[in-house]
C-alpha cells in the first residue's frame, strides 16, 4: 500500500481529544460548533456522504461523520486563531476522493449531470417546471425530482462524470495520533 501526505484544518480543541484517545473523529457536536447556522443542512449532506462513500465498509462503528483532508497544502484553509492544520501521513486506501466542482453541487442541492447532453435535458425540464433543484430538493412537493437529483449524486464518485474540474479533497473516517507529521498553528 501506498502513503500520501494530506492536510486537514482543525479546532485546536482537536489536539486534547488526540491526545486523551490517540485519534480524532467528527461528531455531531464538533460540526454543529464548527458550521453555526449552516449545520442542520450540512449534517443531513455528510449523513448522505458516509453513508455513500466507497469507504463506508471502512468507517468505524463510532463513527458517523468524514473528516475532511486537503491534498495540497495550499488548498487547506488559512490557519487562524483556535485553529491548527494537522499534516498528516495516511495509507491512500484510506481516503475517500472528492470532485470538488461534484461536491458543491451537493452542498448547493443540486443534479450532478452524467454527461452534456443529460445536463441540457434536465435544466430544460427544470426550466419548464419553474423550479430550482434546490427548491425540489429542500421541499416535500416534488419527490420524484428530488429523488433524481439525489441519486445523481451517487456520480460524486465516478470517475468517469467530469465537470471540468480537477481540484478534489477527501474524507477519512478519522485522524490518527500517529499519522501526525507536523502541527501547524
Amino acid at each position: 500500500m501506498s502513503k500520501v501526505r494530506v492536510w486537514t484544518k482543525q479546532n485546536i480543541a482537536v489536539l486534547d481529544q488526540l491526545s486523551r484517545n490517540g485519534r480524532f473523529i467528527a461528531d455531531e457536536g464538533f460540526i454543529r460548533r464548527e458550521l453555526e447556522d449552516t449545520a442542520d443542512i450540512m449534517l443531513s449532506i455528510y449523513e448522505w456522504l458516509a453513508d455513500h462513500s466507497p469507504t463506508a465498509d471502512k468507517r468505524p462503528d463510532d463513527v458517523r461523520y468524514p473528516v475532511w483532508v486537503s491534498l495540497e497544502r495550499e488548498a487547506t484553509m488559512i490557519p487562524e486563531d483556535g485553529y491548527v492544520v494537522l499534516e498528516l501521513e495516511i495509507e491512500s486506501d484510506d481516503i475517500a476522493l472528492l470532485d470538488t466542482a461534484k461536491w458543491t453541487c451537493i452542498t448547493n442541492y443540486s443534479y450532478i449531470p452524467e454527461n452534456e447532453d443529460d445536463r441540457e435535458r434536465h435544466t430544460d425540464y427544470m426550466k419548464g417546471l419553474g423550479i430550482s433543484d434546490a427548491r425540489a430538493v429542500m421541499t416535500d412537493f416534488y419527490p420524484e425530482i428530488k429523488a433524481e437529483i439525489i441519486a445523481s449524486w451517487d456520480r460524486l464518485f465516478d470517475e468517469n462524470v467530469r465537470l471540468g474540474s480537477d481540484t478534489a479533497y477527501g474524507i477519512v473516517w478519522e485522524v490518527r495520533k500517529e499519522w501526525i507529521e507536523k502541527i501547524i498553528k
